[in-house]
């Protein structure tokens, strides 16, 4: 049985992997602050007798004897990200110190939860996991995005220096279950409106894309890659390469709710991103991943998520 610690693994993301893990078998240590991590999002593996809360920031020191981490923690969407910019571009860069440290102290395998932000407002498309980026490093998504690429150095330089075993995963949208409501993402924020009979506010024309994976698929990925051979650092774009217009996203929500809800456009916030698409030939090569779950089909459970979490 492996010992796996989870950071931020009462989030959205987190919570999911701590539950994936413990039914393949495993001793599973959660690690959150509960800043956007919810109780309630463990709360259903709390009996288990193989799962542990330790309630802790991961910018203190972290004590404790692990097989594997997977590095989680970090607020991932603008409202909450951009709350604190100071403790957000802290987390990443001092928490993953902390998490990189422990590894090297007990000889595990660490996993850092990139994301496509490091890519920024990508001048190439679709973006494949050697395109440098196009990132604004004093814009207001900076402290994000600037916190993640420093935690990939700060991950491949430990590997070079410390010889740690380690693995980056470049997170693509991804959307489900357990999202908070008032997290401004797109998914979330559109459902809700549609589901409470508001107009959708469309940022910019809706003309810019996204793609979107549902949560399960992102589960198996990080999995895989935390699995794979010794060599394999990354890192590997995690996403679904299927590109959606965000206005056509919001009329197949207001579909599949069977909402009344108008569409309103708002300026679009600076440095917003105008189109997303993964290149995953690696993780299909090397991982032998690929996202299954249709959006169609993953709304739906989205969907009726929040219609359970609203009548609450």
């Amino acid at each position: 049985m492996k010992k796996i610690l989870v950071t931020g693994g009462s989030g959205f993301v987190g919570s999911h992997l701590c539950e994936r893990l413990l039914a393949e078998g495993n001793y599973v240590i959660c690690l959150d602050n509960f800043f956007t991590g919810r109780e309630k999002n463990i709360r259903h593996l709390r009996n288990n007798r193989f799962f542990r809360v330790l309630e802790q920031d991961v910018t203190e020191k972290i004590h404790l004897a692990c097989d594997e981490i997977y590095n989680l923690a970090c607020p991932a969407s603008p409202v909450y990200y951009q709350h604190d910019s100071i403790k957000t571009i802290t987390t990443s860069v001092i928490g993953s110190i902390n998490a990189l440290e422990l590894a090297k102290k007990t000889g595990a395998k660490i996993l850092q939860a990139s994301t496509s932000e490091v890519y920024g407002d990508p001048q190439v498309h679709p973006q494949h996991e050697g395109y440098h980026g196009y990132v604004n490093i004093l814009g207001p998504r900076s402290c994000y995005d600037e916190g993640k690429r420093c935690a990939e150095t700060l991950f491949i330089n430990y590997h070079r220096q410390e010889k740690i075993r380690v693995k980056i995963v470049r997170i693509f949208n991804t959307y489900g279950p357990r999202m908070r409501s008032d997290d401004g993402r797109v998914v979330s924020n559109f459902i809700v409106q549609a589901l409470k009979g508001n107009d959708i506010t469309i940022f910019g024309d809706g003309s810019q894309t996204r793609s979107f994976q549902y949560i399960d698929d992102l589960i198996k990925g990080l999995i895989l890659a935390m699995n794979s051979p010794d060599e394999f650092t990354g890192p590997v774009n995690i996403g679904n390469p299927e590109e959606i217009r965000i206005i056509d996203l919001a009329q197949s929500i207001i579909k599949l709710t069977g909402s009344r809800s108008k569409i309103r456009f708002k300026p679009l916030p600076q440095d917003d991103p105008r189109q997303r698409q993964p290149d995953i030939s690696l993780a299909r090569a090397v991982l032998n991943w690929n996202p299954e779950v249709t959006l169609n089909s993953g709304l739906k459970k989205t969907i009726e998520y929040f219609r359970k979490e609203l009548n609450h």
